[in-house]
């Protein structure tokens, strides 16, 4: 049975069929409900500043350089704060946490809402906009939280709808600008429309989430985390795949105005298209995981956001805005892809490191759960730099071209190394030996990622 007190459960199996049937699915959904409600607005937030960049036209006093700088401030901080987020969840217990961090969520946006005139100094808006980064915290801390409601083989499918669910903050926001420039709204009436939401999410995760007592930090775990290679490997991965998706999200706007000489309203009109498709599209990253192996779904993805790079590459040459534009919303998609088969690979890699340890049933899933658990506020905030780095690279790219072009050359190399290391380190090890098999007893067991 699962006793519960003051929202708190304190007994919690999801490895339990029976359990999962009878009661622990009901509750794991309604959890996922809410922390994706949260983690949907927190990521709006945190991307605010991608559409309101598009409203401040040459009397705020801004260079386009200004603006991919104070971007790319916003995503650092954003960044930054996954890892705290994700020990947040054990201090003060999923639910809970929620109803903390969507709170803050005011602070950005009633300081935007303040500041947001002409005649304001960059250096107000650069510390205004840093605020705004910790809308990307809330989606460690629901990974974290959500990770530990499901069994493993739901958690590709959680996990992914999870994430997806929050990233659609991004294009939600972008479409809601649209709206309001073309109503010739103001960026204060948009800073206005999320005020009362960031209320409602609050109070929804109050009404209806639950804390898992079982959910601790485990400082040893964050550290056998951190010492382990495949921590920083799928961080590296995840800079290919969340990294380009939340660097293109600030910058595809500002991509279309200073190359393509769009106004504010013709940049947004498709601005929203590719963040859209990549969210909705991550769920379906998760599936492909569970079904064919995140780390295959993982190569070829690569691989075709490598041909669409080389697409745009060209497109930006030539300066065809249509081909631009096609391309550029197709490799959304595909990072959208990539994120969720890339998370899902983390607890498959575990679990793979625990069958080669000997272990079995409940204490392997334990295993899995402990390292991917701390390895996810981690992986999520190194690949959230890519980013950063992604801005920082048009920055210069335009400073130096005055195009994106040489910037889109980076990222072809970047995901051509994404590839290399994909294969080389989940998709050419041998299979696993355990015993029962042929293997000699003195043998040490291969470890194999081929299933991941």
């Amino acid at each position: 049975m699962t006793a519960r007190s003051g929202r708190w459960i304190q007994q919690w199996d999801p490895e339990d069929e029976t359990f999962w049937n009878r009661t622990g699915e009901r509750i794991a959904r309604r959890n996922l409900l809410y922390s994706v409600l949260s983690e949907h607005i927190g990521f709006s937030v945190w991307t605010m500043w991608s559409v309101l960049v598009l409203f401040m036209g040459p009397e705020y006093g801004l260079t386009p350089a200004d603006k991919f700088l104070l971007t790319s401030m916003v995503t650092l901080v954003g960044a930054v704060v996954r890892v705290p987020y994700t020990f947040a969840v054990a201090v003060f217990g999923g639910r809970n946490w929620t109803i903390i961090s969507a709170g803050l969520l005011l602070v950005p946006t009633t300081a935007a809402f303040a500041v947001m005139e002409p005649g304001t100094s960059f250096s107000t808006f650069l510390l205004v906009g840093l605020l705004a980064g910790i809308g990307g915290g809330n989606f460690a801390s629901s990974m974290t939280n959500i990770n530990a409601f499901f069994p493993l083989r739901k958690k590709g499918w959680a996990l992914g709808l999870n994430a997806g669910g929050g990233n659609i903050g991004v294009p939600v926001i972008q479409l809601v600008a649209l709206a309001i420039i073309g109503a010739s709204g103001g960026p204060r009436v948009l800073l206005g429309l999320y005020i009362p939401l960031i209320v409602v999410a609050a109070v929804l995760a109050a009404l209806h989430m639950d804390n898992l007592a079982s959910v601790k930090n485990d400082t040893g775990a964050a550290k056998d985390a951190a010492r382990d290679p495949h921590t920083w490997i799928m961080s590296f991965l995840y800079i290919g795949t969340f990294g380009s998706f939340i660097g293109y999200s600030f910058a595809f706007g500002q991509v279309l105005q200073n190359q393509f000489d769009r106004t504010p309203l013709e940049a947004a009109y498709v601005t929203f298209i590719g963040p859209l498709l990549g969210s909705l599209i991550r769920p379906v990253g998760g599936w492909l995981a569970d079904r064919y192996g995140g780390a295959r779904i993982t190569l070829w993805n690569f691989v075709v956001m490598g041909a669409a790079t080389a697409v745009l590459i060209a497109a930006s040459m030539e300066q065809s805005l249509a081909l631009f534009t096609v391309a550029f919303v197709g490799l959304f998609v595909l990072t959208g892809l990539g994120n969720g088969s890339t998370y899902k690979m983390i607890p498959g890699i575990f679990q793979a490191k625990a069958r080669a340890l000997g272990l079995e049933g409940e204490v392997a899933a334990a295993y899995g759960r402990r390292l991917s658990g701390a390895s996810m506020g981690l992986i999520g905030a190194v690949g959230a730099l890519g980013g950063v780095g992604i801005n920082l690279a048009f920055r210069q790219s335009f400073l130096s071209y005055g195009s994106g072009t040489g910037a889109f050359v980076a990222f072809l190399a970047c995901y051509a190394v994404c590839f290399a290391v994909t294969w080389a380190v989940y998709l050419r090890r041998p299979a696993v030996r355990t015993a029962g098999t042929d293997t000699a007893p003195q043998e040490k067991p291969q470890l194999s990622y081929a299933e991941v």
